[in-house]
């Protein structure tokens, strides 16, 4: 469970974003034309306040929000927050900060690329596959796919990591999308440089080829019946090393907690992974690779 001082601290970068936000907001929405009864009272919960409380319960280790929020805020956390609403409303509020949370995890907790990246996928279940024509929540927008531990239903979750186990970039697709498809799209790769680790699921020549024009130098294991020449030394260590996205996602599941089947709507649906992401941003330790550059056709990995 965190401590106060951690939720804190959270608050404080949330609501520092939040006062940014809503300055800035406010001056697209459309002007009042008079209308009678219109009002514009604030929420006892402050978007900021919200926030905090999301991203706290994916480090708080409890695997159930109500109960998180019945059992340990109201009780443990009043102090820090005299204006807790009840449960039913706080969901309602979950909604409307879907956007702020999505604008604070691309504007202040993503990582900066350090020239080695790692790329894989990892499927979000939403509810069992046996189930899925009886799932009404997600109806047309969820799928059927498959993953390497067979058909799930749901979407996918495609991440790229630098060595130091930061998110450099993601995007959420349907379960039918092939993992090399959002390497096509400019906004998932544009902050990524340097070389792109990946396994046999994102080979390609013409997607290398695109990827190159980009400034990414794209290197994947070779399946088994293909031909051509040895990879470099260099590479072949960093594919060794690329199962540190394997914890990431690993991490983001078990820890952070962005796949549930208890999902009520589309927008908690997207809110709660979004808030799981912001979540790993704040752990103290993420898994990561030590690199040891000795010159710029070398390197030692420990």
């Amino acid at each position: 469970m965190l401590s106060v001082n951690e939720v804190t601290e959270i608050f404080y970068l949330s609501d520092e974003f939040s006062k940014e936000f809503s300055s800035t907001f406010k001056k697209y929405l459309l002007e009042d034309n008079g209308t009678k009864g219109h009002r514009n009272k604030p929420n006892r919960l402050s978007d900021s306040e919200v926030m905090t409380l999301l991203i706290a319960f994916h480090l708080s280790g409890m695997r159930n929000l109500k109960h998180y929020y019945l059992f340990y805020v109201c009780k443990h956390l009043s102090m820090e927050f005299p204006t807790l609403v009840s449960y039913n409303r706080f969901v309602e509020l979950q909604q409307r900060v879907a956007l702020p949370l999505v604008l604070f995890l691309k504007t202040c907790r993503m990582g900066s690329c350090t020239g080695i990246s790692f790329i894989d996928s990892t499927a979000l279940k939403v509810c069992h596959i046996k189930r899925e024509h009886q799932n009404k929540v997600f109806n047309g927008t969820a799928t059927k796919g498959k993953s390497t531990l067979g058909w799930f239903f749901g979407f996918k979750l495609h991440i790229i990591i630098n060595d130091k186990g930061e998110i450099i970039s993601f995007v959420i697709t349907q379960g039918n999308v092939d993992d090399r498809q959002p390497l096509s799209m400019e906004s998932f790769i544009r902050n990524v440089s340097g070389k792109l680790y990946a396994d046999r699921g994102y080979v390609s020549q013409k997607l290398a080829e695109i990827l190159f024009v980009d400034g990414i130098h794209f290197v994947a294991k070779m399946r088994n019946n293909m031909k051509g020449g040895e990879l470099p030394l260099q590479d072949r260590l960093m594919l060794r090393k690329r199962a540190v996205i394997e914890s990431v996602n690993d991490e983001l599941k078990n820890i952070c907690q962005i796949e549930h089947t208890r999902h009520r709507s589309f927008t908690n649906f997207i809110t709660n992974l979004i808030a799981g992401l912001v979540a790993y941003s704040f752990l103290p330790k993420k898994p990561s690779i030590k690199v040891d550059y000795l010159d710029e056709k070398q390197l030692i990995l420990f």
